[in-house]
């Protein structure tokens, strides 16, 4: 490894998977895995092994399916904790052990309740007992930004005496800003005497709007690893976003001369991936993967434009991998057509999986003159998405208008019977929903969000409904995708309940993690 060389540890199968909705199935998370090892991630945390039989399953699944990046796990620093991340890591090719403690005054006295001393024994004891099962250890001091300078730098030093490779240094709450986070790191370096036996990470939370700059004002300090998630997804108000910090290192590379492993030319379609499989749209002016992160309205700016990209595009849409494609579908195109679509757009389905992707394309097709990329992805996602549910989407019809009630007759399939049912409701969506509640029963659920948004423009676009369920403090989100968009409503409710369904084998850890 070069001095000038980031490692991209990305923790949104952990941190970003914690945030409320965000919740993924295991088939779910081996997709965003297999997308973040392809495009040249060095670290995946692949979530918290003791939190769950769900999350162990999650972790030693991917560990058996990553063949590049390391896969990581987090534990507490408990002898348990530590104990299982090792066994859900065995099958890795190379792996890692992420532990962590709090080191503030704050979380010491009252989440903690454990004096300094006890907490430096702990570090001794965590770290040494996850040096035991492997060599890449890494340790974090929770809410380092707010901890004392001194005690930290005693927590450093017992953690890279005890084996510590890895030293994150994160900032919990949000709390930091640049200057004083790059102090810190330069503090560390400059105090620590065995620091040169580690490197040094950041993980910074946005609660201020700072996550990015923080950790980039840490690699200048002398951070040479940034933890961080696609689309800034994470606790409260997310983590680091990782396309814009790659993107900010590629871009400014005249001030930030570092480089990463990141192809970036998989942003996009990572970032679309992650955003329809866990439901949350990703807003419009977000820098790098919002829809108007190239647009152009202002007449001066598309002046510049047309005459120069330069003139107000700092980077490509080609380099984050928003092209243009010229193979614009239609109800005529056939299965070649599609196939070289999905090669062009980088997925590859299973020839059931295909079948019914295709068997829907060409209904959609009939009701569409032209299918652009946006409406083969969310066709795609939505197939993919629902492939293994035990709850599966059959048929719908609806009776809607001035004169109610109105009526839905829906048909679902639970593992492979299908039950169909008649309901009236307040609307056609809520007769859609006391339907999926009459065949599927679930009275401790609530919604919590119904929003629809159209995919492409245009009176015939298709739908793209979310759904959020709440049951007992466990929140999912559901997503489908729809010309009609009563029946994408009812694709996405019947997507979030079975994700509700998985939700409810998991159980979080007393404390949260860094």
């Amino acid at each position: 490894m070069t001095d000038n060389q980031i490692i991209i540890f990305d923790t949104t199968l952990r941190d970003g998977e914690q945030s409320p909705g965000c919740s993924m199935n295991l088939d779910e998370k081996l997709k965003i895995a297999r997308l973040l090892d392809g495009m040249g991630v060095d670290v995946i945390e692949a979530g918290f092994p003791i939190a769950s039989p769900g999350d162990f399953e999650a972790v030693q699944e991917i560990a058996k399916t990553i063949k590049n990046a390391v896969v990581c796990g987090l534990s507490r620093a408990k002898a348990a904790d530590i104990d299982a991340a090792a066994e859900a890591l065995k099958p890795a090719q190379r792996s890692r052990i992420h532990t962590f403690i709090s080191t503030s005054e704050s979380h010491m006295r009252y989440q903690l309740q454990m004096p300094p001393e006890a907490v430096l024994e702990s570090v001794r004891e965590s770290v040494t007992r996850a040096r035991g099962y492997t060599d890449n250890v890494e340790w974090s001091g929770m809410d380092a930004t707010r901890s004392d300078l001194d005690f930290l730098c005693r927590c450093i030093e017992a953690a890279i005496t005890c084996g510590a490779t890895t030293i994150n240094i994160p900032d919990t709450v949000g709390f930091a800003e640049p200057e004083e986070y790059g102090t810190l790191i330069r503090n560390i370096l400059n105090r620590v005497p065995n620091i040169d036996k580690a490197i040094l990470s950041t993980h910074c939370h946005n609660d201020l709007g700072l996550a990015v700059a923080n950790s980039l004002a840490g690699v200048k300090a002398g951070a040479r690893q940034i933890e961080c998630t696609i689309n800034g997804i994470g606790e409260r108000a997310g983590n680091a976003a990782l396309e814009e910090i790659v993107m900010a290192l590629k871009v400014r590379e005249d001030i930030l001369p570092f480089k990463t492993n990141i192809d970036t030319t998989q942003i996009i379609k990572m970032s679309r991936t992650l955003s329809t499989t866990i439901g949350f749209n990703v807003q419009p002016n977000k820098a790098i993967v919002g829809a108007n992160a190239f647009a152009h309205e202002s007449g001066i700016h598309q002046d510049g434009v047309l005459k120069h990209a330069g003139t107000y595009e700092i980077m490509t849409p080609e380099s984050v991998g928003l092209t243009k494609s010229s193979l614009v579908l239609g109800k005529h195109s056939g299965r070649h057509a599609l196939k070289d679509k999905l090669k062009d757009l980088g997925y590859e389905l299973g020839d059931n999986a295909f079948q019914d992707l295709f068997a829907r394309f060409k209904k959609l097709a009939d009701q569409k003159k032209e299918l652009h990329d946006d409406d083969i992805i969310a066709l795609i996602e939505d197939e993919v998405a629902s492939e293994h549910d035990r709850i599966q989407f059959v048929s719908l019809q609806i009776k809607a208008g001035t004169e109610g009630p109105q009526v839905a007759d829906l048909i679902l399939s639970i593992d492979g019977e299908k039950k169909g049912v008649h309901t009236e409701g307040n609307g056609p969506v809520d007769a859609i929903f006391k339907a999926i509640r009459e065949i599927c029963p679930h009275p401790n659920a609530h919604l919590q969000l119904y929003q629809v948004h159209a995919i492409t423009g245009g009176t015939d676009a298709q739908a793209e409904v979310t759904v959020r369920l709440e049951e007992e403090g466990k929140t999912v989100n559901g997503q489908g995708a729809d010309a009609d968009t009563l029946v994408a409503s009812a694709r996405a409710y019947v997507h979030a309940l079975n994700k509700l369904m998985v939700k409810r084998l998991k159980t979080k850890p007393a404390e949260e993690a860094a």
